[in-house]
């Protein structure tokens, strides 16, 4: 039996059933799990002291590409919109092999851990020379993060109309095949899981109709989840409109493709029926403020999405549309938006916090994480307050208006992932060495 004792946290945001704020608290871990909440508590194992600290869950990131961490700020994609970013990129994407995903991945999911992420979702959905969704959940679990990728998928090239060129999209026979394959090789649905799997189609503009329904059924049969794009930006909803003759959220609802084991990336054009929708069958939304800024796709409607009942959760996209993972960042984007959107009251740093936290574990299917209670798993965030970013606050647990925006310690499962606000499982300086070496072959 392992113990820690995380002892005289100033306060500690639980985000637990009734949102308690605990002062001069400590948390008892025991074998990966939350034993106990409160004050004074002992243990015979480690002890870290948060003395000046804010304690938080650990951060949920719902959507990333984390390939993408290799393509940063490329010149020819900086200022286009979402096609024309996608037509600059998909060419660079084709000379990607397993050493680019693994270490692409490494690099990426360092950044989350330094930014307070604990369990972050990804969407792998294509598979160049050789690649395999296997070089991400190997990264993973050498860095120690709580794990949910998904198995995309592109089926529609260029010379049937859609938007990815024909090299890397799949014959949907093969994409299924290796759906069952990954399921069943890494799925673990039991609580505490370190790895899930779930299935991905890219978008409904990069694969059939036929594949988003097999896709569904074939999760079904598995008991996974289900996540694709949608209704992203305005040419997402004229695409819909022309090929299918409805809106994304009709076209989803159509196919299966809505539900509590569901969710989707983005959602910024949803209108008042597809949110109402959503809220009905407990469909979740990944909202990814940055990338949505970035590539000016518009301001999701997650305060009508919260308001109506829609689960919600943040993903930071992927780095090539971020061009950042830094998930405290995109808590504090999203936060600001919706004030930009409704008004200074629209939201506040708890609520996007909370977004961060429990309400991207409830996109996921995970109620054993992104809360501090008994039972839940051992996912931490300690973030130091004492310095220059808080200097002056008169709330410090207000993190999203101040700061900081890398954490000082970080916990997953019981496992110290980041220590002094340095990742303690990877060696790092040679991850970063190794991917500016990729990006500059990539770039030729």
């Amino acid at each position: 039996m392992s113990e820690i004792l995380i002892r005289a946290a100033d306060t500690i945001l639980t985000m637990d059933g009734t949102r308690r704020e605990l002062q001069g608290a400590d948390i008892r871990i025991r074998d990966g799990v939350i034993a106990e909440v409160g004050t004074g508590l002992h243990s015979q194992g480690e002890t870290v002291l948060a003395k000046g600290c804010v304690v938080t869950p650990g951060l949920v990131n719902t959507h990333h590409h984390l390939y993408q961490t290799l393509t940063r700020a490329v010149p020819g994609g900086q200022d286009a919109l979402l096609f024309g970013w996608l037509r600059t990129l998909y060419p660079i994407w084709s000379r990607f092999g397993p050493e680019e995903m693994r270490i692409s991945a490494l690099a990426g999911l360092a950044e989350l851990a330094l930014s307070g992420c604990t369990l972050t979702s990804d969407h792998l959905y294509l598979f160049p020379n050789g690649s395999r969704l296997d070089d991400t959940i190997h990264a993973a679990g050498e860095i120690g993060m709580r794990f949910h990728p998904t198995r995309g998928a592109m089926s529609i090239g260029e010379s049937d109309g859609g938007l990815p060129p024909d090299a890397l999209v799949e014959r949907e026979a093969d994409i299924l095949n290796d759906c069952i394959r990954v399921i069943d090789a890494f799925h673990d649905p039991r609580p505490g899981a370190m790895v899930r799997v779930g299935v991905a189609p890219c978008s409904p503009f990069s694969v059939s109709r036929d594949l988003m329904r097999d896709a569904a059924l074939l999760a079904r049969d598995k008991g996974v989840m289900l996540h694709t794009h949608l209704a992203e930006n305005d040419e997402d909803i004229a695409y819909s409109l022309e090929q299918f003759g409805c809106r994304p959220g009709q076209y989803a609802e159509d196919l299966g493709w809505s539900g509590d084991d569901v969710w989707h990336a983005h959602c910024v054009k949803l209108d008042g029926a597809e949110i109402d929708l959503f809220a009905r069958s407990r469909t979740g939304v990944a909202h990814c403020p940055c990338s949505n800024c970035r590539l000016g796709s518009g301001i999701a409607p997650v305060r009508a999405m919260r308001d109506a009942g829609v689960k919600v959760g943040l993903g930071v996209d992927g780095s090539a549309s971020n061009d950042a993972a830094n998930l405290v960042g995109e808590a504090r984007q999203a936060m600001l938006l919706q004030r930009v959107a409704k008004g200074a009251d629209a939201m506040s740093a708890r609520e996007a916090l909370e977004i961060a936290t429990r309400g991207g574990a409830d996109v996921l299917g995970r109620p054993d994480c992104g809360r501090i209670e008994v039972g839940a798993r051992a996912d931490v965030a300690i973030w130091d307050v004492s310095g220059v970013e808080s200097a002056g606050s008169w709330d410090p647990a207000a993190l999203l208006l101040t700061g900081p925006t890398r954490v000082r310690d970080l916990f997953v499962e019981g496992r110290q992932v980041v220590r002094g606000g340095q990742v303690t499982t990877i060696d790092l300086p040679r991850v970063i060495e190794q991917a500016n070496r990729l990006a500059r072959a990539l770039a030729g």
